[in-house]
């Protein structure tokens, strides 16, 4: 068995085509939808999901995205950023068949980004928080339909962005004043919350986050089949929960290559750190090429396009030392 490599989501620049084109040719067993920030409001990560939601509409204002009325020029442009995307990932997966992921940011993350009216986070009304991730299922069904519509073959793969998933359950997201903080919000409620986001696919689901402290026995037991991570942020103290979790049947994305311009180690450097993981955890070598998938550490919009080729490209090999070599 060999060890898959993916993309975390965004790239640079802003030509649909080129990078569909690159993510396709690079990763041949598990290509991605790319996300072009770079292009501006609607294409950012929080405005591309704005966009996704169902009955729920959002502009934006100087401090970043307000809940609207209606549907207008910002909701509309993310919209069509999204079908020009979906565009040009359908040109290139012509015939395609096995495993695409998608991505789109999780509802706590949401909440934590978008504003009332008054100019507060959703993260301070529970009520709103609800009607949020209700909106969001709706508008992700859609979206997975039209996916696999314009790609048949595809055995989709839903991504999660959650990268404030652990400020808030820390309570650790800052009010719009600064001042304070909103209150934590209840581990038991974001479980239930993801799970019943998770359930509008009955694909393979996996949680993102670039943030310290993932949660990784929270996402496990809310049904995520995989976490991706920044491995450079990893302690110890993460070892108990991860270990279970991987014995559990979790799958871990690990972020091994830097996300900005620098150099790159050998292939086998670059997954040396997760040999020794598996080491201190006790598991077998033999289970790392079921449960590992080498990506970037973070999406690369911060890269520029020569980096961002390589980077990529250097995951795939990555994950091939990972395979040959797993001790």
């Amino acid at each position: 068995m060999t060890t898959t490599a993916t993309g975390v989501g965004s790239l640079p620049g802003g030509d649909a085509r080129e990078a569909a084109k690159t993510v396709t040719g690079t990763f041949e067993d598990l290509p991605y939808l790319p996300e072009l920030p770079g292009r501006g409001p609607g294409a950012d990560m929080i405005g591309r999901s704005l966009g996704l939601l169902a009955d729920l509409y959002a502009h934006v204002e100087p401090s970043g995205w307000r809940i609207s009325d209606r549907p207008g020029r910002d909701t509309r442009r993310a919209r069509s950023w999204l079908g020009e995307d979906l565009d040009a990932l359908e040109e290139f997966t012509q015939d395609y068949r096995g495993r695409l992921k998608v991505q789109a940011v999780g509802p706590w993350t949401l909440a934590a980004a978008l504003e009332l009216h008054a100019g507060e986070a959703f993260l301070q009304d529970p009520g709103a928080c609800r009607d949020l991730a209700g909106s969001l299922a709706e508008g992700l069904r859609g979206h997975l339909a039209e996916v696999r519509k314009r790609i048949p073959g595809a055995e989709v793969v839903l991504q999660f962005d959650e990268p404030s998933l652990t400020a808030v359950l820390s309570g650790r997201v800052r009010s719009a004043s600064g001042y304070r903080t909103y209150r934590a919000v209840d581990r038991q409620v974001v479980e239930q919350t993801l799970r019943e986001l998770f359930a509008v696919t009955d694909g393979e689901v996996l949680v993102h986050s670039c943030a310290p402290g993932v949660p990784f026995g929270l996402l496990r037991r809310a049904g995520a089949a995989g976490v991706s991570f920044d491995f450079s942020l990893l302690t110890e103290r993460d070892d108990d929960a991860l270990g279970e979790a991987v014995e559990a049947g979790l799958k871990l994305f690990t972020g091994v290559v830097p996300g900005t311009d620098g150099p790159l180690s050998d292939p086998g450097g670059s997954v040396m750190g997760v040999r020794k993981l598996w080491r201190r955890l006790g598991l077998s070598p033999r289970t790392l090429a079921e449960s590992v998938v080498v990506t970037p550490a973070c999406g690369l919009a911060g890269a520029s396009p020569a980096y961002a080729r390589a980077a990529q490209a250097h995951c795939v090999r990555a994950a091939r030392s990972l395979a040959d070599n797993p001790e």
